[in-house]
């Protein structure tokens, strides 16, 4: 009997100190290398939801090492969740749109006229995100605003490079504009959004279907904390955000640079921007620059960056990201001037905040009529966690502010 014990507490003790071990490694790491600001929702169940993340990734690089599984296959299977069950409100069918795995929210409630449709795209730095990780998020907006809603399940990188997933976000959102009566909806009155690189291929679908004149044009776009630029990555929110949770700045530039299929040792010359060659800056500097960022949100630090000297074998390695579809803030006016009307959320605490307010300005100075709503105590990624154990009041003031969108377009 005491063999057994002295076993079990042997077998407790294996099991218990290594997470332990992580545990105190995903304090460490935090409270090392992350920023709270003071004005933040919620910062001490932020904290714990940086915790969460690091651990799960920190436990993901053990795996890997000893040959289990990889990194990133271990995040997407803790972040995956699973469907819900069964809605009095929706009906709710997995389908294939052009091959493409969707998942398509009815209201069950009769209505005399079709209703609008919201194709969403969710977020994940290309490679993590998922329908059923947005599950809660898809419903909610379908309940709350009374459309269709159509969750489009992109494959991820590093499996899948660029720009694939962006023709895949294309095709499934012109296939539903052209089968839109199978589903109770007007074509004309069909939205199109998504959060952080949802945002981005938002941006970017929309900007394809002006010239598709086969298709009816969307009714607007929504575009939630977007990421839309690979140029420069010293605007005002990347220096006051570059290290607050739940996206360092340095994570996204990493992101993109898996999603191109690029080596990742180019990751400080990006982000002094040695790869934008003079004649782009030439082109694009007076719209993507910090002179186009209000005052306001320059007060909590900002040092203009020295002009770094391009550097051709840099470039060479990211050219792709220079492309209007990558970085839709990089498109011409003729495109932009003939968008639909557009809903844009930014955060406060997000590195990708100023891709936001420069796209609002390029879009307005185009002609195209822009509601901005503005999170002040929101951070990236936080309409995921507008209900549930980790949730945040910023999260359902973000994620109403798109329902009040989509009911009064």
């Amino acid at each position: 009997m005491e063999l057994a014990y002295t076993l079990f507490l042997i077998i407790l003790y294996l099991l218990i100190a290594p997470l332990a071990l992580v545990f105190v490694w995903a304090v460490y790491y935090d409270l090392s290398t992350s920023e709270i600001p003071p004005g933040i929702d919620q910062p001490l169940k932020l904290r714990i939801l940086h915790w969460l993340l690091i651990i799960s990734a920190s436990l993901g690089k053990i795996l890997e090492s000893l040959c289990f599984c990889s990194q990133i296959h271990f995040i997407r299977f803790i972040q995956e969740g699973k469907k819900l069950g069964e809605d009095p409100k929706l009906w709710i069918q997995d389908l294939m749109f052009e091959d493409i795995p969707v998942r398509v929210y009815q209201p069950r409630e009769p209505k005399s006229e079709r209703r609008k449709g919201v194709v969403y795209f969710h977020g994940g730095g290309w490679m993590f995100g998922s329908i059923n990780s947005y599950d809660h998020v898809c419903r909610y907006i379908a309940k709350e605003s009374d459309s269709v809603v159509v969750s489009v399940g992109y494959n991820l990188a590093p499996e899948q490079k660029y720009p694939s997933q962006f023709y895949e976000c294309l095709a499934a959102t012109a296939h539903f504009l052209k089968r839109a009566d199978d589903y109770g909806v007007d074509p004309a009155r069909i939205i199109v959004g998504g959060d952080s690189v949802g945002g981005n291929f938002t941006a970017s679908v929309c900007q394809a279907l002006v010239s598709r004149t086969d298709l009816a044009k969307p009714l607007a776009q929504i575009l939630i904390y977007p990421g839309l630029q690979a140029i420069d990555f010293n605007l005002p929110s990347y220096q006051q955000n570059r290290a607050v949770p739940i996206l360092y700045r340095e994570h996204v530039i990493c992101s993109a640079l898996r999603y191109l299929n690029k080596d990742l040792s180019v990751l400080d010359s990006v982000v002094r921007g040695c790869h934008v060659p003079t004649d782009i800056k030439m082109r694009f500097g007076k719209c993507i620059n910090s002179e186009n960022i209000p005052q306001e949100f320059k007060a909590r630090g900002f040092e203009p960056s020295q002009a770094a000297s391009f550097v051709d074998d840099v470039y060479e390695v990211v050219k792709q990201a220079l492309e209007a579809t990558f970085s839709p803030l990089m498109a011409e006016d003729a495109v932009l001037s003939q968008l639909p009307k557009a809903c844009i959320v930014t955060c406060e605490y997000d590195v990708l905040r100023d891709d936001g307010i420069l796209y609002k300005k390029r879009l307005e100075d185009n002609g195209v009529p822009v509601t901005w709503y503005h999170i002040e105590d929101g951070f990236h990624g936080v309409i995921n966690f507008f209900n549930g154990l980790l949730s945040f009041p910023s999260g359902k003031k973000g994620v109403d502010s798109i329902v009040t969108f989509i009911r009064s377009s």
